[in-house]
């Protein structure tokens, strides 16, 4: 009796190809793009167990470009090889050489920490084999595309996908040699896919829109966060049963908690999923809901980790890491993209469980303190009639003594002018002059920290509360 074979599989190149041309430059095209990428990576290891006529219950996990199937003997798994080398060869030629497949398989013997391991030196082999091809290393040039992009549009709102090798990208909303419902419900002929979108009126509401919808400046962003060391917790599995069942845990957390925050009021029609998968999330919309959204996104995450993981040994993939980058309304949402990939890459190498906000990298629990002192920003400049002179006086002054490399000298003075910028404002108030005085004391001592011999000490979530408070305040 022959072994039981483990396959996995990995698309590759799928966020390069979300960004080049035309997505630089249309945002229909980008956010066309990563639907489709998403939902390929679901479809495809379910079209290849169909061409197998193999159950679907053979599928173990799929979701993040990544997917593992089983299949019942060598035979099958040559036939699979097959298989996807045409699939690679057919999204090489839609993407103009971007997007290919990457697999290895292998026999389900031994410990699971060995089978891993030659899934893994089997994958590396094929990457390693592209290097032998002519041409490998002369420079890239895509080619240009023949008659516009041939991602097919309105895979956000289709009702069911189907697949097929007659299709350029090989699926579709209509039509199909196979083809699976798409729901929220995960089910044996149904896809769970997160995929809601703020509206306007029929269609997805663009960014520009979102932007309008913000309560302050007039800006949208991108969040996106990742469970930090999701790829460890992984290769701590002990058997190929627990990590399809960790693998399921997560992506379902991640789609579910995302569809159910989407649904309440302050983000229903102000933040679109751009894709929610196994270890990681993309939204954009207004950029005040979207502070909003990663707070309590993080709340739920804490909550679920601290009830569901806590039999699992160690701190891997128990936080989670966001960045959220602001974009101008006109911006394009691939060059958006880019530069929150960067700042969520920031954030992870600083510290775990963190955000990216506004040129800072915080804490969770400094970001709680940043939405505290933003509100007594708020309530002075408005409630006491601070004005937008005195958030940008107070930003001034604080950056100066942020930039570092200051002589004592240069120090002392800046101190000096934080006491005659107390006093200044120490009398804006007419009425309620105790309350004023209570809360701008507790303002500055919470922006500043101590001053020590004339040395002002910045806190990083102060200085994330004052342009939070500007933004908010426009």
């Amino acid at each position: 009796m022959s072994a039981q074979i483990l396959l996995e599989g990995r698309l590759l190149g799928a966020d390069e190809f979300a960004v080049s041309g035309p997505a630089d430059r249309d945002n229909r095209v980008f956010d066309t793009r990563l639907q489709w990428a998403a939902i390929l990576g679901e479809v495809l290891p379910r079209a290849l167990l169909a061409e197998l006529k193999l159950p679907v219950l053979m599928l173990g996990s799929s979701g993040g470009g990544r997917f593992l199937v089983i299949l019942p003997d060598e035979e099958r798994a040559a036939a699979a090889e097959g298989f996807l080398a045409r699939a690679s060869d057919a999204l090489l030629a839609v993407t103009h050489g971007m997007v290919r497949v990457m697999w290895s398989w292998t026999e389900n013997l031994g410990d699971w920490t060995v089978v891993r391991k030659r899934l893994r030196d089997g994958a590396r082999r094929t990457a390693g084999n592209l290097a032998t091809e002519p041409g490998f290393f002369e420079p890239f040039v895509p080619s240009a595309p023949q008659g516009g992009d041939r991602i097919p549009r309105g895979l956000r709102d289709a009702a069911g996908i189907g697949f097929s090798f007659d299709f350029p990208a090989l699926i579709a909303a209509e039509g199909g040699d196979y083809r699976w419902d798409l729901g929220r419900q995960a089910g044996l002929d149904n896809i769970s896919l997160t995929r809601h979108a703020a509206r306007n009126g029929d269609a997805v509401a663009s960014a520009k829109e979102l932007a309008k919808r913000s309560k302050g400046e007039k800006l949208w962003g991108i969040l996106r966060g990742q469970i930090d060391d999701f790829g460890m917790r992984m290769r701590r599995a002990q058997s190929v049963e627990e990590h399809v069942q960790i693998s399921i845990l997560y992506k379902q957390f991640l789609a579910g908690e995302i569809e159910l925050l989407c649904s309440q009021g302050d983000y229903f029609q102000r933040v679109t999923v751009l894709r929610a998968e196994n270890a990681e999330f993309a939204v954009f919309g207004s950029w005040d809901a979207l502070v909003g959204f990663a707070r309590e996104l993080q709340r739920v995450f804490s909550a679920f980790a601290g009830e569901n993981l806590k039999e699992l040994a160690g701190g891997e993939a128990k936080s989670l890491t966001m960045a959220l980058t602001l974009a101008e309304p006109a911006e394009p949402m691939s060059r958006i993209w880019d530069d929150n990939a960067r700042d969520l890459e920031i954030a992870k190498a600083s510290d775990k469980d963190c955000l990216y906000l506004l040129g800072r990298v915080l804490e969770w629990k400094q970001m709680a303190d940043a939405a505290e002192l933003t509100e007594a920003v708020v309530q002075i400049a408005e409630d006491f009639r601070g004005g937008p002179q005195f958030l940008a006086q107070l930003r001034t002054l604080y950056r100066k003594v942020e930039t570092g490399g200051l002589t004592p000298a240069d120090q002392e003075r800046i101190a000096s002018r934080a006491l005659r910028f107390q006093r200044r404002f120490a009398n804006v108030a007419s009425r309620k002059e105790r309350e004023f005085q209570k809360l701008r004391a507790h303002l500055m001592k919470e922006l500043a920290g101590r001053n020590l011999r004339g040395r002002l000490k910045i806190r990083p979530e102060g200085l994330v509360a004052l342009e939070w408070a500007r933004l908010a305040s426009n």
